[in-house]
């Protein structure tokens, strides 16, 4: 008996559909598609030690001539900077930070070091008293004849009082503002709120006054020192370093002064 040739037929006849299931030619496959999330704006990076090296950078450069105190926070401040150089946070503000710590830092270790010289200079120059002799023969004295000592005798003029010693507070007040004014440049409001300051020479109102008042210095030339520093430190313009000069949180010149650091930046 031979098997019929199904021919595409299955063995009970041909293939049966289902007539509600799509067939292979009209079957559509979904084409795969990758789905990026949404781009987002760039995230900016944290500048916190930035700001914090900007603004402690300020306070040292305000206590920069305070000895020893200004330099702890210029090294903080040149420290913070650093850090966020490193993490690639604000370069400006950290950079500023930088120089403002580092001037500090100068500032007050030269305060230091020059009030220390002052101080041992001062200690080193005491007068030292020198017996002086003399090289005449002292003469024998002659008994007074009768004539002479009828005459009246002249009392002797009693010598005039000496001067009044001025006291160890104001000479020391004297020395500390003729070294601000020397080596700091500052102006005469300057070195009096340093001397009566309580984190500077905590001198008393009327020492301070007498230093102010006794003290020879060149104001204008002052002025234009502190002008200059600011030009070639900061880049700062004319109007700029004016404003700084008489600012009451700044160098606090006179206006006269001021101007007269301006008018000769150039020369």
């Amino acid at each position: 008996m031979s098997t019929p040739d199904t021919g595409g037929y299955g063995a009970q006849g041909p293939y049966q559909t289902d007539p509600n299931q799509p067939s292979a030619e009209t079957t559509a496959y979904p084409t795969a598609t990758a789905t990026l999330p949404p781009q987002g704006p760039p995230v900016k990076k944290a500048a916190g030690l930035a700001i914090a090296a900007l603004v402690v950078g300020i306070g040292a450069f305000l206590f920069g001539l305070v000895p020893v105190f200004g330099a702890l926070v210029g090294i903080a401040a040149v420290v913070l900077g650093v850090l966020a150089v490193r993490k690639q946070q604000s370069k400006g503000m950290a950079v500023t930070g930088i120089v403002l710590g580092a001037v500090a830092v100068v500032s007050s270790l030269a305060m230091a070091f020059g009030l220390g010289a002052i101080m041992s200079g001062a200690s080193d120059d005491a007068p030292v008293a020198a017996a002086v002799e003399t090289s005449a023969p002292v003469e024998e004295l002659a008994s007074p004849s009768a004539s002479e000592t009828s005459e009246p005798v002249q009392e002797a003029q009693a010598p005039e009082p000496a001067a009044p010693a001025v006291p160890v507070e104001y000479a020391s007040a004297l020395i500390q503002a003729e070294s601000y004014s020397s080596m700091l440049n500052m102006s005469k409001a300057g070195i009096y709120d340093q001397l009566v300051s309580e984190y500077g020479g905590q001198f008393t109102p009327e020492a301070a006054q007498y230093a102010i008042d006794t003290i020879q210095a060149d104001w204008n030339a002052n002025a234009l020192a502190k002008a200059k520093s600011y030009q070639e430190t900061m880049a700062l313009s004319p109007e700029a370093i004016r404003d700084q000069l008489t600012s009451e949180y700044g160098e606090k010149f006179t206006p006269e002064e001021a101007d007269y650091a301006v008018q000769n930046l150039a020369s």
